[in-house]
């Protein structure tokens, strides 16, 4: 399966460790870049992912290139030109102290990029699937029309095209980025977004009477109802009373109106740089190996869990790591009948009597021993949704002591 992925690639330069950012004598330096980060991510699960972009014809520009290079993302279609490549300063947060990020990429090679730099045609050619986000169109100048483009091309070769709309206030108003965001959602089959980009580029808000993942259920639906994606991703990082941080995620089915919630996990963060754009590559991997919604976004949550432990803004992390992550965390629970006609769950003990119209839970059935058991995850209640095929299922069981 091949990707393309089309974006800015920046020189990033940190102070080691969780030091200040002029606390430490010398400064590392790095890559990274929304798309650039979602194609080495691809490329570490073994996928053919190709990288897009221009680079400046310097030593810095080269290094890049063969800092790709290195982690096997093939950079054959990245024009060259212009005279610098963008720079961020990059502080780590811990704790209570947020992370701080300066930006200095004004007049980069590839904000200054032309139509004409890419041959979309060719670069499309044996694709599957097309990833960009809305920082690239944020760059200015040109590049709101490029990305038209090859969202174009794409689709007109049949590729899938997936957008993490991440927006950037920094690089555009909401103004600009709703004017140019709409007219490439249409353009868009899978958005990836939380409900702070949903609100900051299109103006959409969840339902005023909902709640937790209700909330951003009724996000997921109206972008849906907007601009006809067929699908709508969060990742979804929210605090705890102990200062530290859970993670799930939603997959919103534009088709069917169905919902798949991923179980939560429990970070330990050493750094939340990239943790979105690993969340993107995992959720492309599952779906261009063939996995079933409900398994593709656990895979790109725990993808995205996996990023938080490590350093840098790639995800160094297999497709067997993110899989032996989501393993980890599943038991088989056995379903009983009550003496009152109910259906309890073992070892849980909770009644399947609360029904939920903004999840499904994927039932994995064996008969085993006159056993029916279901894998779940580990520790989530199962709350299924209202329809006659899940619920004439469960109550047709027949379970033999």
């Amino acid at each position: 399966m091949r990707i393309v992925t089309f974006g800015e690639i920046l020189l990033r330069l940190s102070p080691e460790g969780y030091r200040r950012l002029f606390q430490a004598p010398r400064l590392e330096a790095t890559f990274g870049g929304a798309e650039a980060n979602v194609a080495l991510s691809l490329a570490a699960m073994g996928l053919d992912a190709v990288f897009v972009t221009r680079l400046p014809e310097n030593a810095i520009g080269y290094a890049a290139r063969d800092f790709l290079r290195g982690a096997g993302v093939d950079t054959r279609r990245i024009a060259w030109g212009g005279e610098r490549l963008g720079i961020y300063y990059m502080e780590k947060g811990i704790g209570q102290r947020a992370p701080v990020c300066v930006y200095d990429r004004a007049h980069s090679a590839v904000a200054q990029a032309t139509p004409a730099d890419f041959d979309w045609d060719t670069v499309f050619a044996d694709a599957d699937w097309f990833h960009f986000s809305g920082i690239t169109p944020a760059l200015g100048g040109a590049m709101p029309a490029i990305c038209e483009a090859a969202c174009v091309a794409a689709r007109a070769r049949g590729v899938r095209v997936s957008c993490d709309l991440n927006y950037r206030d920094k690089l555009w108003t909401r103004g600009e980025a709703c004017a140019v965001m709409t007219r490439l959602a249409a353009l868009t089959d899978v958005c990836i977004a939380n409900d702070e980009d949903a609100r900051d580029v299109f103006g959409i808000l969840p339902d005023a009477s909902a709640t937790g993942r209700d909330a951003y259920l009724s996000v997921a639906r109206r972008l849906t109802e907007s601009f006809g994606y067929a699908e709508v991703a969060m990742v979804l990082r929210l605090p705890r009373g102990d200062d530290g941080y859970d993670l799930t995620g939603l997959l919103y089915d534009g088709c069917t109106g169905r919902a798949f919630v991923a179980p939560t996990h429990g970070l330990s963060i050493v750094e939340r740089v990239g943790a979105g754009d690993a969340f993107c590559a995992g959720l492309i991997y599952a779906h261009l190996t063939g996995m079933e919604q409900v398994d593709a976004i656990q895979f790109a949550v725990a993808a995205s869990a996996l990023k938080h432990t490590i350093e840098g803004d790639c995800n160094r992390v297999t497709g067997n790591e993110a899989a032996a992550l989501i393993g980890s965390r599943s038991q088989t629970v056995n379903i009983a009948h009550m003496p009152d006609g109910a259906l309890r769950l073992t070892p849980a003990g909770a009644r399947l009597t609360k029904f939920c119209n903004s999840e499904i839970l994927h039932l994995q059935k064996k008969q085993e021993c006159g056993i029916i058991a279901l894998v779940l995850p580990c520790g989530v209640f199962p709350e299924f949704m209202k329809e006659s095929r899940y619920t004439a299922w469960l109550h047709s069981l027949s379970i033999k002591s």
